[in-house]
């Protein structure tokens, strides 16, 4: 499942590949920009969640880039070789979520990144549907007020299908987003699961199977 958008503004190829490399495996979708115009034209393509900048850039600086990302939303990391305590603290002024100076570990970048997310991702929802309710803050599951036990994959399978209620989804798709990429199983793993769900909320008729393609939850009371 992709765990955000993310900008990656940096000259130097071998970083940005590296960094593009690294944060694709970790589950997030890149895009790279040589310089500020890049950045900027960017930005206004497509939504991101978050840029990682650099400050010594080929025209428009990092410094200048700040501001008119912010303006469309998107926190800001600086990545720079910069590492005096003045550029640290300008690009801080400026409205950056976090400074890290270049050699980084990848994987401080990494837990960097994912603090940012989180502090900025809008609070978790609860979700309805013919009788059940599933609080994703609490990770809990109730029909008719009673509790649901479910294992983590059919949490993670209801889910979906709750946050999209009416949507056809095939069996690729619904392991991609549930399982992963890296998940190799069959597809028959998503029917296993799927029987296991309309059998604990009694949703044999609500969950309903789309010939040839998949599968869709039907939404309502």
């Amino acid at each position: 499942m992709e765990r955000g958008r993310i900008l990656i503004v940096e000259d130097d190829p071998a970083i940005a590949a590296l960094l593009e490399m690294n944060l694709s495996l970790a589950g997030y979708r890149c895009r790279t920009a040589p310089d500020g115009d890049a950045a900027l034209a960017a930005a206004a393509e497509e939504p991101f969640d978050l840029a990682l900048l650099d400050i010594l850039l080929p025209g428009v600086d990092g410094f200048a880039l700040c501001a008119p990302l912010r303006e469309r939303e998107i926190p800001v990391i600086y990545l720079s070789a910069k590492s005096d305590t003045a550029s640290k603290v300008a690009g801080l002024r400026l409205g950056a979520e976090d400074y890290m100076t270049k050699p980084f570990d990848v994987l401080e970048l990494l837990v960097r990144v994912e603090k940012v997310l989180e502090r900025r991702r809008p609070r978790p929802a609860c979700y309805r549907v013919g009788g059940v309710t599933l609080h994703e803050a609490e990770h809990t599951v109730r029909q008719d007020g009673r509790p649901v036990e479910l294992t983590p994959m059919e949490y993670a399978l209801l889910l979906l299908l709750m946050k999209h209620p009416d949507m056809v989804f095939s069996r690729e798709q619904l392991l991609q987003e549930v399982w992963g990429e890296r998940y190799f199983g069959e597809t028959r793993t998503v029917d296993n699961h799927i029987a296991a769900l309309r059998k604990k909320l009694g949703w044999g008729a609500r969950i309903v199977t789309v010939h040839r393609v998949g599968y869709k939850l039907l939404g309502g009371n």
